[in-house]
């Protein structure tokens, strides 16, 4: 039996304290599934580590996470160091150097979570959003002149290309075609971003042509946002881009219950590099060190790590643990309306999957 060798990078805030209580559940799984092992290594990069060296991670840091087979990773961003240096210090740089180039965000509404929608609509939300990872507003390309000055300029371009837009676009009509209702919509803003969106529209419909067996719709970035709220249940897989999916995933989320239920894969599908594992709430600064975070997104992204390695039974079983622990709502979180501190869900997680293994 192979070990499957984790990266394991907490960061900023509350991200150490959520990852380490993944790393609980991951291991319990493993105790109770003999096929199952893991080998952890931990990385203290992030803020704390950019105080004490000027860096967010070391410059060999893509090289000492080469080997693993995947990157499980908190969150980044502080509050007394500048937001665009935290992020492109560590998560972008690992993103973009390990050429991550699909961002895959699930959402539903879990047993007994109570979302802001009406309950005939919450309990539609059954969702995939691919985010395509690599390029749009995020490419980093731009710069700054004439800083202090009157005539200051300050520019991001978004880039789009054909071979970025036809592997994202490619890999989203995988995704809705692994899924029952066969159903992609393609988010655009083509009426407004007249060069890069209509490169975008373009490149999809001619990728869309090799899977006839979609049902695909299209629809503007705002208006996309009324359907969530409105339709929900005629939404199955999103194909958008990096800013667009960016915001419209934590939608998403929101309209799931909480930040807190939000889970992420940045996936590098050739596999030549580690895919890395995220959830999406963010560093919350303003509860950290005081036990309340709320690790199931954590456990939900943990499950897609699963998932990504091959170990399917292992990847439902942690699922069904987590909708076990939402469904009795008796071991509930803050931010979704209980008082239950960060250890006393991971160990209801664990009972959970205890349980279904006796």
């Amino acid at each position: 039996m192979a070990k499957h060798r984790i990266a394991v990078i907490g960061g900023d805030g509350i991200g150490p304290e959520v990852i380490e209580a993944g790393c609980r559940v991951l291991e319990v799984l493993a105790e109770t599934q003999k096929d199952l092992a893991f080998d952890f290594t931990r990385f203290d990069w992030g803020s704390d580590y950019y105080r004490r060296n000027g860096v967010m991670m070391p410059k060999d840091g893509l090289a000492q996470l080469e080997g693993f087979d995947a990157i499980y990773f908190g969150a980044v961003g502080d509050p007394n160091l500048p937001d665009d240096l935290t992020l492109w210090g560590l998560r972008l740089a690992i993103c973009q150097g390990f050429d991550q180039f699909a961002n895959v965000r699930p959402s539903k509404l879990l047993p007994g979570v109570v979302g802001p929608l009406r309950p005939e609509l919450g309990q539609a939300i059954d969702w995939v959003i691919v985010r395509e990872n690599s390029e749009g507003e995020y490419a980093g390309v731009g710069g700054r002149a004439h800083r202090g000055l009157p005539i200051e300029v300050g520019m991001d371009v978004a880039v789009f290309t054909r071979a970025g837009v036809e592997r994202i676009a490619r890999y989203a009509c995988e995704t809705a075609r692994s899924r029952p209702r066969k159903k992609l919509t393609v988010v655009t803003k083509s009426n407004a971003q007249r060069h890069g969106m209509v490169l975008w529209d373009e490149v999809c419909r001619e990728v869309i042509r090799d899977y006839s067996d979609l049902t695909v719709d299209w629809m503007l970035v705002d208006a996309m946002t009324q359907r969530m709220v409105a339709k929900p249940g005629t939404i199955d897989t999103v194909v958008a881009t990096n800013l667009h999916a960016d915001i419209l995933t934590d939608l998403a989320a929101a309209l799931s219950g909480s930040l807190g239920l939000g889970a992420t894969a940045n996936v590098d599908p050739s596999r030549k590099h580690p895919s890395m594992f995220e959830p999406i709430h963010g560093s919350a600064f303003d509860i950290t060190g005081k036990g309340v975070a709320n690790p199931l997104a954590s456990f939900w992204t943990a499950s897609m790590l699963l998932e990504h390695l091959g170990e399917a039974k292992a990847a439902q079983r942690l699922m069904a643990a987590i909708e076990t622990v939402t469904a009795r709502r008796e071991v509930v979180p803050p931010d979704l309306g209980g008082k239950a501190t960060t250890v006393q869900v991971t160990d209801a997680v664990i009972a959970a999957v205890r349980g279904a293994n006796a």
